[in-house]
């Protein structure tokens, strides 16, 4: 006689990439638009100073009020 055992199905649960913690994504933003902006913060208009400056080449800053979460 064979005796045929069924396998169960494993319930393990996903590991979170960021370790449980929640992920956000800011915007980036050119001094023209940091010049404006109502809410004005620290690293914006240093930001503004430096490409206030001749010959100043920038990316962008990060504006901490575009602040999104992304994922779940």
């Amino acid at each position: 006689m064979i005796l045929l055992m069924a396998k169960g199905k494993s319930t393990k649960k996903k590991k979170e990439a960021s370790g449980g913690r929640a992920q956000y994504m800011m915007r980036m933003v050119t001094s023209d638009r940091c010049a404006v902006c109502p809410t004005p913060c620290s690293r914006g208009m240093a930001y503004c100073a430096r490409m206030n400056e001749p010959g100043a080449v920038g990316q962008g800053v990060p504006c901490i009020l575009t602040k999104t979460k992304i994922g779940g």
